[in-house]
């Protein structure tokens, strides 16, 4: 009986050590992975320079800045403090940048705009020589409340660019915006 199995054990043995060679040989090393992303990284800071994407806008007292990309306003400082997700939203709606009132949170595509592709980085991912000051180290609140779900709201992982759903009365920091808004985008 016991030889019975020593056969099929051997094609197993062997199968499963051609699976494991193939798989070790084909799959890309932790160095190649690291170069691949590094060149998704460059690639994407190349097509988006800051020096000619961003403009920093004297009638905003310099305080703002315009995306020449999407057509936005954006704070230069935002808000560091964490807030709800009402009191985010207050916030924009009284906030006074520059002399100029009309803020409001940004849209979950709006925010995406500024983070490229995730790097692991101890700071967010906006593209390099960016005119920002005071960008917090996590999420930011986005206008779009969850559907369905009327005690939870979208924000945007400033790392990664996910679009992500939390309760209201969590805390993340603002970052106000003006412009026409993109809501049905994501």
């Amino acid at each position: 009986m016991p030889a019975k199995w020593v056969i099929p054990f051997f094609i197993l043995i062997i199968i499963g050590g051609s699976c494991f060679w193939a798989f070790q040989f084909l799959m890309p090393s932790a160095t190649q992975k690291d170069a691949l992303i590094a060149d998704i990284v460059k690639n994407w800071q190349e097509a988006h320079p800051s020096a000619q994407r961003f403009v920093i806008l004297s009638d905003f007292e310099n305080e703002a800045a315009l995306d020449q990309e999407t057509g936005l306003i954006w704070e230069i400082s935002p808000q560091p403090t964490a807030v709800t997700w009402n009191e985010a939203r207050a916030t924009c709606i009284n906030r006074s940048t520059g002399n100029h009132k009309g803020w409001r949170l940004p849209a979950p595509v709006e925010m995406r705009s500024l983070v490229g592709p995730a790097v692991d980085s101890p700071i967010p991912n906006i593209p390099p020589g960016h005119p920002f000051l005071n960008i917090q180290p996590t999420s930011y609140w986005t206008v779009v409340p969850e559907a369905n779900e009327p005690y939870y709201a979208k924000y945007v992982d400033a790392f990664l660019g996910n679009v992500l759903s939390f309760i209201k009365i969590y805390t993340f920091p603002v970052w106000c915006v003006r412009g026409p808004t993109k809501l049905n985008e994501h």
